[in-house]
């Protein structure tokens, strides 16, 4: 909870300081691309992953729809659990920091590619996949994480027969 004193000056009053109140210029907002590295390092802890989203954050990887399977998740729970849904997919599923390039950043706003060298636990097939990752934070948290990848890899990796498996198109088909 924010108010203001006779200063002007925002206080934000139930955080932890000496006196109970930490004033808003002391705080330091994480910037985009702390964020992004900081859930890149985290994917292997589900629920640290997620706690670095806003209650309202989003993450949606449009691609996976071309596999039937749903893009976006909302709120922290859902993306603590596509998190854990994936470390299911590929047991040793993680970022190398020498794996991840950063190619645009302002402090609302990260672009990067990122490489994960995992081992689905399906078929015991190695996939490496090129992520890209779009980012948008907001008052110190994930807003929005949107990743692409290539979902032919993933079907290549995780189904016995690879994109085989995956059957013949409806009259429609989707790739977001």
């Amino acid at each position: 909870m924010s108010k203001q004193t006779s200063q002007g000056t925002a206080l934000i009053t139930g955080a932890s300081s000496g006196n109970g109140a930490v004033y808003a210029e002391d705080i330091k907002m994480k910037d985009s691309k702390s964020l992004l590295l900081d859930y890149l390092a985290s994917v292997r802890d589900p629920e640290r992953a997620a706690s670095l989203f806003a209650e309202d954050g989003v993450f949606e990887l449009p691609f996976l729809r071309s596999l039937g399977i749903e893009p976006r998740y909302a709120g922290r729970d859902e993306i603590a659990g596509l998190v854990r849904q994936l470390l299911t997919l590929y047991p040793n599923f993680a970022f190398a920091p020498d794996d991840i390039r950063i190619l645009i950043e302002t402090p609302e706003k990260t672009f990067a590619e990122y490489v994960a060298h995992a081992r689905a636990a399906a078929t015991g097939r190695t996939v490496h996949h090129l992520f890209t990752g779009y980012l948008v934070a907001e008052a110190g948290e994930i807003k929005l994480l949107r990743e692409t990848f290539n979902p032919l890899a993933m079907a290549q990796a995780q189904l016995p027969n690879g994109a085989a498996d995956i059957g013949p198109p409806g009259d429609e088909v989707h790739s977001f």
